[in-house]
């Protein structure tokens, strides 16, 4: 019978959780759960626990909470855990050399794309933004440069015509569990390959930047209305009314052909709006108002009297998100 492997689990947000659950009810267990610091959360801006702590809560696992898992004190809590291995899933720091060294069979991390494309922090908004229609997942042997070690298992699937952030979110997380237990499997017996990722195919992920989630009535419909699914249900693409921001959360591409007045409210219906942009119009289906709640399209119309011929995103209102 194989060795048990003390496998010290990595992770902060919900993309992690499928993986810690899998791995926890797998045959080796986790020996310790390691994720970031409670940090101020809400309105109140009361201490908020991440998602990965909860989880390990619930699952009676031991946490750990260094300010920085690579700075000194971080890497004795490490290493006073004897690791076999360590999986990383949606972390949140970049681990240097010292760290990566500690686990007798190094480190693998889940990284949310097909490596080599879209290394980095944001694949899915990436992939959504760019029209892909088709991503996946990778587990990879961890190295000092970011996304750019081995490939141990990587699991494809195809990307819905109205798939948004939050649905291939958790279609990814669930597939990563797959494969973060494929590798710990192939790992554990000395069968884990080693694939060398294409540098001539590496695409990058940057971090989404806030400028990026207004929407630009002076682009193709079709290009809004991906924007829309690659920040929606959060933080929420956005234009605005009357001097308050508005977001959009579901729309699809109305087509229509021809050139609009960019911004400039077509039609109003039990569906929703329809706003023009340079090339065809966006059927606005879900929003949420500055300060409300999210609502269907034609709820807002009517409560808040949303005439055609308005325009949206107008200059004097866009002040930055």
């Amino acid at each position: 019978m194989a060795m048990r492997l003390r496998i010290v689990f990595l992770g902060t947000a919900e993309f992690a959780l499928p993986s810690l659950e899998a791995l926890a009810q797998g045959s080796d267990g986790v020996a310790a759960v390691v994720t970031r610091p409670d940090r101020p959360a809400g309105r109140g801006r009361k201490l908020r626990p991440p998602p990965v702590k909860e989880a390990a809560q619930k699952l009676g696992l031991p946490v750990l909470q260094p300010e920085r898992a690579s700075h000194p004190e971080g890497l004795t809590s490490l290493r006073d855990l004897s690791p076999d291995l360590f999986v990383v899933a949606a972390y949140g720091e970049i681990l240097r050399e010292e760290a990566l060294a500690l686990p007798r069979l190094g480190a693998i991390n889940l990284h949310a794309s097909l490596l080599p494309r879209y290394r980095g922090a944001a694949p899915i908004q990436r992939a959504l933004l760019a029209g892909e229609r088709e991503t996946g997942v990778t587990v990879q042997r961890m190295v000092r440069e970011l996304d750019a070690g081995d490939i141990v298992v990587q699991r494809s699937l195809s990307i819905g015509d109205e798939e948004n952030w939050g649905s291939l979110h958790d279609r990814l997380a669930a597939l990563g569990a797959e494969a973060v237990t494929e590798a710990v499997d192939l790992i554990r017996r000395g069968e884990a390959p080693r694939v060398r990722q294409d540098a001539e195919q590496v695409t990058l992920a940057p971090p989404v930047k806030t400028m990026e989630l207004l929407i630009d009535w002076h682009r193709p419909s079709a290009e809004i209305a991906r924007r829309v699914r690659a920040f929606a249900p959060r933080p929420g693409a956005r234009t605005t009314r009357a001097g308050a921001f508005l977001k959009v959360l579901a729309a699809r591409d109305a087509g229509n052909g021809g050139k609009g007045v960019p911004g400039r409210v077509a039609e109003i219906s039990g569906e929703g709006f329809s706003v023009e942009a340079a090339e065809g119009r966006l059927w606005v289906l879900s929003v949420q108002p500055a300060g409300g709640k999210p609502m269907s399209a034609a709820e807002y119309a009517r409560g808040y009297r949303l005439e055609c011929g308005e325009r949206l995103g107008t200059a004097e209102a866009s002040q930055g998100p």
